[in-house]
């Protein structure tokens, strides 16, 4: 039986302030870490949380119900197996590919230029207030085909179903107003369902609502609970993640100055950033028969959390995992937003974040669009770096100043 070490908790302030300090000890001392206080099992090392999200007889997805489901509105991809998740994750995947994903890209790029424009005269901005967070619904908005005029509402609403899904224990309040969100979200989208069936554009919404599943349409639930899906695959990790990438490029002058030269590295130094600081770092999953880890019995029923954060840092998996290095021959950066990933932040095998090509996409255009812009970029004098989140995890603001480059 795996035991609760008495000093340590996951759910504590120390380790919410700096996780990436404890990972070495749980690997070493406690690969599997009970926490009573949620009665949940805490996997950190690469092989084990690889298996957890490889193996889907013995490991599903059925803790989502609890978790996800009521802010979803309906079952999300991740719950579904077998023909139905095959059907429905491709109707959703060819909304972010091919044709639609080269439309998507200039969008984002009209998107960015839109937003970037202020702040260019300025030379400073927060690169996670300003300009990460409203792009990345923004540019989602875009492609569901919403209206980007209601992006702050939306982006509201989104924060109570994110707060709900990450959080591990939520006060009965907090509770209530991510089901108000939730419910209000769903409010607002049910009209618009409804026009894309009697009138369909090009939009991933009207994709959703004219697909078909074994000859019948999918109901409006169902079409609510993958709106929301995506709207939370496609903005969680982006926004996080093009920050990441710019604090590990500023903390690492001579790796920035290599990207600035040769911008065929930048997938390698997205592709690091995601596995030195993936922004989902748990990953939930419900056992289904007893498992063994290390020596220690997981039993049937518990919930288990892969800690990708701290696979990601195995150096069993990463030679020299806790150095940011965009060159390391462990990286795979080719293949680093597929299921064949080395590194573990989009999860992996079928249940693998089905927004990853959109995420890569966004941020690569992103990063390349600012990168020449934003000429000697550096921390702006006085700011505090601080990171935030157990469940998903990126910097609380990143407030940059640059010489701007007109032109």
């Amino acid at each position: 039986m795996p035991v609760a070490h008495p000093r340590f908790s996951v759910l504590s302030e120390d380790f919410g302030a700096a996780p990436y300090r404890y990972f070495a000890q749980l690997r070493e001392r406690a690969p599997v870490h009970y926490e009573p206080a949620i009665d949940s099992y805490f996997l950190s090392r690469y092989e084990d949380v690889k298996r957890v999200l490889t193996d889907h007889e013995a490991f599903t997805t059925e803790t989502l119900q609890v978790r996800a489901e009521p802010v979803m509105r309906g079952p999300v991809l991740a719950q579904m197996t077998g023909a139905e998740h095959t059907a429905k994750r491709k109707i959703v995947v060819r909304g972010f590919t091919g044709q639609a994903l080269r439309n998507q890209i200039r969008a984002i790029h009209a998107n960015a230029a839109e937003l970037l424009a202020p702040f260019l005269a300025q030379g400073r901005m927060d690169l996670v207030n300003d300009f990460g967070k409203p792009l990345a619904v923004q540019v989602t908005l875009d492609v569901l085909g919403l209206d980007r005029q209601d992006w702050r509402q939306v982006a509201a609403w989104h924060s109570g179903v994110a707060e709900f899904i990450t959080s591990m224990t939520l006060t009965p309040e907090r509770r209530r107003h991510c089901m108000d969100c939730a419910e209000q979200l769903e409010a607002h989208l049910l009209p618009v369902i409804e026009q894309r069936r009697r009138q369909p554009g090009d939009d991933l919404i009207s994709k959703l609502c004219t697909a078909e599943f074994d000859g019948i349409a999918m109901s409006n639930r169902d079409v609510t609970a993958l709106i929301i899906n995506v709207l939370a695959a496609s903005t969680e990790p982006a926004d996080k993640t093009l920050a990441l990438l710019f604090k590990h490029l500023i903390d690492h002058p001579e790796q920035m100055e290599q990207v600035r030269r040769d911008p065929d590295l930048l997938a390698a130094a997205i592709a690091e950033t995601l596995r030195y600081t993936p922004p989902v770092q748990l990953i939930p999953r419900q056992a289904e028969e007893n498992s063994v880890f290390a020596g220690a019995t997981v039993p049937a029923g518990a919930t288990v959390f892969c800690m990708i954060g701290a696979a990601n840092r195995d150096p069993e998996a990463f030679t020299a995992p806790d150095a940011f290095d965009i060159h390391r021959p462990d990286l795979g950066a080719a293949r680093s937003f597929t299921a064949a990933a080395q590194h573990l932040a989009f999860g992996t095998g079928l249940h693998q974040c089905v927004g990853a090509a959109f995420a890569r996409a966004e941020i690569e255009t992103v990063a390349s669009m600012l990168l020449p812009v934003l000429d000697q970029v550096r921390y702006s004098p006085g700011f505090r770096y601080r990171e935030a989140g157990l469940y998903t995890r990126g910097p609380v603001s990143l407030s940059l100043d640059f010489t701007p480059v007109v032109r």
